[in-house]
């Protein structure tokens, strides 16, 4: 195969990969995603420009609902499903579909792969799944947790045993955190999701760059009856302006630390929130596993802010968890950062979805599906 190229939609930007057979990258491209509407020959060109000879396209789409639980070929009844499922996701879900749209356009003969961020947590038991709500709106609506960042999470479920050298993973209990400017916890047990911190939405769970993670619900109950709020109001505060943002007035954790360094105190009280969820998930996710293996940080936060993971970790000794100080502040992209007698192995990954999404695109065509 010549390879597969990947096609990543984010909030702002389209990132392009070409994957080889040996999991390989060929080329790198990343394009402003308003480009793909309002200039579409950006696209064509980035693609001239060692993309292009691709045996197939794989897309990463933020939600499969309660239809897709892997990765599936595209057709147009596949495409007309991901439409209807935009009221689910409707920030994320349209991203992914103008990159589809655009890629297509330019590569209508090459097969196209659709991968979901909510199939990896498709194994959630039950209780981690089920909300206490009324019968009757449960069986009227999908009111559950599906879970997001799967594609994450399942690549540091086959990366990180093989960076244990651990060969029978069957045992392996592993909370994957993956920390970047949308943040969410995994408990992986076995290889397979058993329990994850965000929910029927992105918002659920950790503080994140601009999102406000888990809050009260009767407050935004108060806000629209006493506040004087709307619902549009509401929604827009607590996926644009919270988070980070909210507490400190930037969305950029490298922000953060520099001025909590410099003695900010909003600074440091953004980032002693930030580490209070992030602690407290990780123990609640080591709660679901029954116990704790090895604890991975991933994500453009999780990769490369060693205060986060330092705090988080101080708060986490209790559960027989250190990591070595020098380790720590000198990582790479990839490393072990244990001290010597930590009952809790301690790991960094690059966040590699691309390489997720091509294993996965690679199963649906040898399958022939």
């Amino acid at each position: 195969m010549a390879g597969i190229l990947a096609v990543n939609a984010g909030s702002s930007s389209v990132k392009l990969s070409l994957i080889g057979d040996d999991d390989e990258t060929l080329a790198r491209h990343e394009l402003d995603a308003a480009s793909l509407t309002s200039a579409p020959g950006e696209l064509r060109q980035a693609l001239s420009q060692g993309l292009e000879p691709a045996d197939a396209v794989v897309h990463r789409i933020v939600h499969g609902g309660d239809r897709f639980f892997e990765a599936v070929r595209i057709d147009a009844a596949v495409e007309a499903s991901l439409r209807e499922l935009v009221e689910l996701a409707p920030l994320h879900q349209p991203k992914s579909l103008t990159a589809l749209d655009a890629v297509s356009g330019v590569l209508p003969d090459i097969a196209a792969i659709a991968c979901f961020d909510t199939a990896f947590h498709a194994s959630l038991p039950a209780a981690a799944r089920t909300y206490a709500l009324p019968a009757a709106w449960r069986e009227r609506w999908p009111l559950h947790r599906f879970g997001f960042h799967g594609l994450s999470h399942a690549w540091v479920a086959r990366r990180a045993p093989e960076m244990l050298d651990v060969g029978d993973v069957s045992a392996l209990r592993i909370v994957s955190c993956h920390l970047g400017a949308g943040a969410s916890l995994c408990a992986i047990a076995g290889g397979i999701s058993v329990a994850t911190t965000m929910g029927f939405t992105p918002l659920e769970g950790l503080v994140m760059a601009t999102r406000s993670g888990t809050i009260d619900p009767g407050m935004l109950l108060w806000l629209l009856e006493h506040g004087g709020m709307s619902e549009r109001q509401v929604a827009h505060a607590l996926e644009h302006e919270s988070g980070l943002l909210g507490l400190s007035g930037t969305a950029d954790m490298r922000q953060v630390l520099e001025r909590e360094r410099a003695g900010d105190p909003e600074a440091a009280l953004a980032l002693e929130v930030y580490v209070d969820r992030l602690r407290g998930g990780v123990a609640t996710m080591a709660a679901a596993l029954g116990g704790l293996d090895a604890l991975v940080f991933t994500g453009g936060v999780g990769e490369h802010a060693a205060e986060v993971r330092w705090e988080a970790a101080a708060g986490l000794e209790f559960m027989g968890l250190a990591i070595d100080p020098d380790l720590n502040a000198s990582v790479g992209k990839e490393a072990e950062i244990t001290l010597p007698g930590s009952q809790v192995r301690v790991l960094v990954l690059r966040a590699r979805e691309d390489l997720e999404m091509t294993r996965q695109a690679r199963a649906v065509l040898t399958a022939g599906k």
